[in-house]
């Protein structure tokens, strides 16, 4: 298998874009193993002329003509892998041209001078660190190869991730499930075991539907050409053979998987990393993923900042600046966090920033060698967080970056020190042992 993804990715000369993975590499790693160092993350690959040329016209391909269906054998699953890999050079092609003057994202910074070297997520499946540009195309190598392991779970893996449309996805997995309900209330009669390709509702709700003929093969269905009444040429068909009992039990089981599933995302990885007291805490410098904007609208925001002062003499009212309060929330995709601890010591993790308040606490929770005792976390502004609220980063306005300062709850402090115990560390000692210095 390794062999045969090595080929597709020669086949479109894939490799322009720096060292790949290997999916079934040790992922046990910290994501700086997975990158090999924090500085080769600085340091993304540039598409060649030639590459963004042909990326460019593999894309138009695909866009011009319908996408053909993905089927468990190797040929076709090389196919599929090469289609992906070609559309994700195409995809980043365009956002390397994106980058040019015109409707650009946030200007591109010195890697060095970044407080993060950008944003990273973890694909659920394989356990690997992937970029952001990197993330779909990965989960779906990862998805095509788990054909070889359990057809079933990579076929509604396929059905809840390949389809971006959810209503379509839930069309199709009703009608496959009335496919089964039907054939386990009627086990014997044959036309409930067949199902005609080009029947109208079949290509329109299922066939439409990547993964969809895919999950019936893994049911058991098979491919056959059979003649058609009132036709000279036979037609295809999907036929289940006749099951037993076990087997009819089996595909209600399957079918409840399917009903179950859902999309596989790259879940963010929060880069978790510990810095030395710093006078340069409330320093940052984000990298453009974390922005939301245009190159124009960047300038409006700058036209904005200038006309602050003036704004806030003005009488608004309070809905006004509640308006203005979320459009500034949406310029922003992600937050970086810093968490000033009672040694100096500092601890800082990437978050949506939708991400919600209980998520910030688990974070802090999940480094601390006493993580069990109860602690606060004070926002810029003097307000204190409450855990137990369901509210968003954003909507703290701790987005695109803040500085919170952490304190233990002073009564179990309190009892902790009259009975003579007092923790020797706050940070786990896999975060101390990566300690570095702000900039």
């Amino acid at each position: 298998m390794k062999k045969f993804f090595d080929d597709i990715k020669k086949d479109i000369k894939f490799k322009s874009a720096g060292p790949g993975k290997k999916l079934t590499d040790d992922t046990s790693a910290h994501p700086n193993v997975a990158h090999a160092s924090s500085s080769a993350k600085n340091h993304r690959y540039v598409p060649t002329e030639g590459a963004q040329r042909a990326g460019a016209a593999a894309l138009a391909r695909i866009e011009q003509q319908q996408r053909p269906k993905v089927h468990t054998s190797h040929d076709a699953i090389r196919n599929q892998v090469k289609r992906e890999l070609e559309a994700e050079a195409a995809a980043l092609a365009e956002k390397e041209k994106a980058g040019g003057v015109e409707g650009s994202k946030v200007p591109v910074k010195d890697p060095a001078s970044l407080s993060v070297s950008g944003v990273y997520f973890t694909c659920p499946l394989t356990g690997a660190t992937l970029s952001k540009s990197e993330r779909e195309v990965h989960i779906k190598e990862a998805i095509l190869m788990r054909f070889e392991e359990d057809s079933v779970e990579a076929s509604v893996m396929m059905i809840h991730t390949f389809n971006k449309d959810r209503e379509k996805v839930k069309a199709a997995v009703d009608i496959i499930s009335k496919y089964v309900e039907n054939i386990c209330k009627n086990p014997t009669e044959e036309k409930y075991r067949k199902l005609k390709l080009s029947n109208k509702v079949f290509q329109e709700k299922v066939a439409s539907v990547d993964g969809s003929r895919e999950f019936l093969q893994a049911l058991g269905f098979n491919s056959t050409l059979l003649p058609v009444e009132g036709q000279e040429e036979e037609e295809e068909f999907l036929v289940l053979p006749e099951q037993s009992p076990d087997s009819l039990e089996l595909m209600k089981e399957r079918r409840d998987r399917l009903q179950r599933g859902e999309p596989v995302r790259a879940q963010l990885d929060r880069q978790p990393q510990a810095f030395r007291p710093s006078q340069n805490a409330t320093r940052f410098e984000l990298p453009s993923e974390f922005y939301n904007l245009t190159a124009e609208e960047l300038k409006k925001e700058q036209q904005q900042r200038s006309d602050l002062v003036e704004k806030n003499s003005m009488l608004r009212t309070k809905a006004m600046r509640e308006r203005e309060e979320q459009r500034e929330r949406r310029k922003y995709n992600y937050s970086l966090l810093r968490i000033r601890l009672p040694d100096g010591n500092l601890l800082q993790g990437t978050f949506y920033a939708w991400d919600r308040l209980p998520a910030l606490f688990e974070f802090v929770r999940e480094s601390l060698v006493d993580g069990w005792q109860p602690f606060e976390l004070i926002a810029p502004g003097g307000q204190k967080l409450q855990e137990a609220e369901d509210v968003a980063l954003a909507e703290c306005n701790l987005v695109p970056a803040a500085l919170l300062t952490f304190s233990w709850d002073s009564a179990v402090q309190a009892d902790i020190a009259a009975a003579g115990g007092k923790s020797p560390t706050l940070l786990k000692p896999e975060l101390l042992e990566t300690i570095k210095t702000l900039s």
